[in-house]
């Protein structure tokens, strides 16, 4: 019982209207409903603040004569100063943006000012009706009297404000008009009681009324700003609470952080388990993310799989690296999906303003480079925004826009790397190898370019421009040799990239046999989402296809079965380490073996000493490719490499 009545008075004096028997709401609502009270509130202020003062003026002009002068001089030169002061106040706070949320303290106080200053106005007909002439009497009654009538309108959405205001003057009016024997103060006395009824029954009305239409407005704009997955606010959402966080910051000077979260591992939910499972994977996090923060400050879902928080107010950084870190930890637990145990981490970046940005742009472009850090150093960790970190920024900016013109400059151009056939010792083909002469950085690392064009969605152009080269350079190699183009998980999942590889053939007038596209196992969705449709339809045209880095996927064995590959390349990791250790050399030999009874063809990446080349002979390798055969040579040199009788001469058995 205790219990009840102690929550009940807790819901009381915060202004919660179901404690009046109006609408129930969860706390952040509820938040949300005094956040637009208080803004009501503040916006009277002034005015109300402003006839305090000029009531007190007037009551202390009406008691010159009366023998508390002196006393309600003072008194009223106190209640105006302190109008004057609190209403300068409330005009400072309106010019800061309204919050979202107000906290049950904010309300307390408010109530406490609401008591504080009719009890200040109640005192007035209690110390001065008795002793003022006929004239006073009716100021200070028609002035508590509008006084009672201005609080109630002051406070009309905050039922208890206007009680703990309108209380005290109630009080007041009924110990002075019950001192008097006067028939007509009386009857004002049963006036003010039935006005006052009538006023806080209207209180009532009104701000259930008020409630609703507000609950009804946040449904609404829920729509909008809800992400429909997770619920969170969406990236428009975090947008209005970033500008308001900016615009508090310049008229206030109030500091704030921005943490940009990207989970790490959700790529590989996402290949593995499919997209029904990525996305109560995403639900499962957002619903952790969210109980990590405080109550007035919601985790955004601003991305596909990257989350942020504005977190206001911010007293020190360490406040804001708690909430990484409980992100962080708050991945510690394996996540239930569809009776599976998936192990998840997110990286974060943080920034704080305005030492790393006072404008939207700049705060989310550090906020992204300090995440980028982040991802490089690990699954799990947690970077603040850095000097550093912008350059880097910049320069992958640049990189970028140099990219977009990379074709067009022909600056792009391809190596290739030849397959040697074991059994014939012969060159079978070349993998094709994307490579990128910068003007002034040299060579660029395709590990640095290539991300890029994913994210940008260049990799369609510049995936194109490949297939076309590589098909217009085949032209010119004999007609046995092949070769090898690498897919991203982009294109391949681009129905369109059919009728580029038609138009390619067409063009260079290869045959389609000749081209085989490498795909990895990472590329693949669980179900095979389009995967199985369009390598079918590259077989019925005649192209292969190999699986590239065979064996660090997921569910390998499953894809040979059930899709069409016509090769498998056994990752290099694997070859590097055979001859050293028993475990490799068991998993090469038995995936040979398993091709070998589907009739699959085998090739071994990253040969590099002729121990390694012996030994996959001996196991019946088909083929081999890796720097002991032949680095990567450009078109030119491709015709070199063909020699028979020098590659016969130097791979004899």
């Amino acid at each position: 019982m205790r219990t009840q009545l102690t929550t009940y008075f807790a819901r009381l004096f915060a202004g919660d209207l179901s404690a009046f028997g109006g609408p129930a709401t969860d706390e952040a609502l509820a938040g949300h409903i005094r956040a637009e009270q208080m803004s009501l509130v503040l916006g009277y202020s002034v005015g109300i603040m402003l006839a305090n003062a000029c009531n007190a003026a007037v009551l202390a002009i009406a008691l010159w004569q009366s023998p508390d002068r002196a006393f309600a001089l003072i008194w009223a030169v106190t209640v105006a100063g302190a109008a004057i002061a609190f209403g300068v106040q409330s005009h400072a706070s309106r010019r800061i943006t309204k919050p979202q949320f107000v906290s049950r303290r904010a309300v307390h106080r408010l109530v406490r000012n609401a008591f504080v200053l009719g009890a200040v106005w109640g005192i007035v007909p209690v110390a001065f009706f008795a002793d003022a002439d006929t004239g006073g009497k009716l100021v200070i009654t028609c002035l508590c009297s509008g006084m009672l009538a201005g609080g109630a309108f002051a406070f009309a959405t905050i039922p208890i404000a206007a009680i703990a205001f309108t209380a005290p003057l109630f009080l007041g009016i009924a110990i002075c008009l019950g001192r008097s024997n006067d028939v007509a103060y009386l009857l004002i006395a049963i006036l003010v009681a039935v006005y006052g009824t009538v006023l806080l029954r209207a209180v009532f009305v009104n701000s259930f009324s008020f409630a609703r239409r507000v609950i009804r407005q946040v449904e609404a704009e829920r729509t909008v700003r809800q992400d429909p997955l997770t619920h969170l606010p969406n990236r428009f959402a975090f947008n209005e609470t970033l500008d308001a966080a900016l615009k508090r910051l310049a008229l206030s000077g109030e500091e704030f952080a921005v943490l940009l979260l990207d989970l790490d591992r959700f790529k590989e939910v996402n290949d593995k388990f499919g997209h029904p499972a990525g996305d109560e994977f995403l639900v499962q996090v957002a619903s952790r993310l969210q109980r990590c923060t405080r109550a007035a400050e919601h985790v955004a879902r601003i991305g596909g799989d990257e989350f942020a928080l504005v977190m206001a107010n911010l007293a020190r950084p360490e406040d804001a690296l708690e909430i990484a870190e409980r992100f962080g930890a708050s991945f510690a637990e394996p996540f239930p999906i569809e009776g599976r145990q998936i192990v998840g981490a997110t990286s974060v970046g943080i920034v704080l303003a305005p030492r790393d940005g006072n404008t939207a742009l700049d705060v989310m472009k550090n906020a992204d480079a300090a995440l980028y850090r982040a991802k490089k150093a690990g699954p799990g960790t947690v970077c603040f925004f850095e000097d550093s970190d912008d350059r880097v920024s910049r320069d992958r900016k640049a990189l970028q826009s140099d990219l977009e013109g990379a074709i067009a400059r022909d600056e792009l151009f391809l190596a290739f790397q030849p397959f040697l056939d074991l059994a014939e010792n012969r060159i079978t083909g070349f993998e094709a190898l994307l490579r990128w002469q910068h003007p002034s950085r040299g060579l660029v690392p395709p590990s640095e370019f290539i991300p890029i064009a994913e994210e940008t969605g260049l990799i369609h152009e510049i995936g194109e421009w490949v297939i076309r080269r590589a098909c217009a350079t085949l032209a010119d190699w004999p007609e046995e040799i092949r070769v090898a183009v690498n897919f991203s998980a982009a294109q391949f999942h681009n129905t369109g990239i059919l009728q580029t590889i038609v138009q390619a053939l067409a063009d260079a007038k290869v045959s389609p046999s000749r081209l085989e596209v490498e795909i990895t196992e990472s590329m693949l969705l669980s179900k095979y989402g389009s995967a199985a449709s369009i390598l079918n339809a590259l077989l019925q045209l005649g192209v292969t296809v190999a699986l590239d880095d065979f064996g660090t996927g997921f569910s390998s064995l499953t894809y040979l079965r059930k899709l069409p590959f016509s090769r498998i390349k056994i990752d290099q990791s694997f070859i590097s380490d055979m001859l050293v250790q028993p475990d490799c050399a068991a998993i090469v030999k038995s995936v040979i073996s398993l091709a070998r009874d589907l009739r699959i063809a085998v090739v071994a990446e990253g040969v590099e000493t002729a121990d390694q080349l012996e030994y996959l002979r001996q196991i019946s390798c088909d083929e081999v490719q890796g720097y002991l055969i032949s680095r990567p040579v450009s078109a030119d040199g491709v015709l070199a490499l063909l020699d028979t009788k020098k590659l016969v001469a130097t791979y004899a058995a």
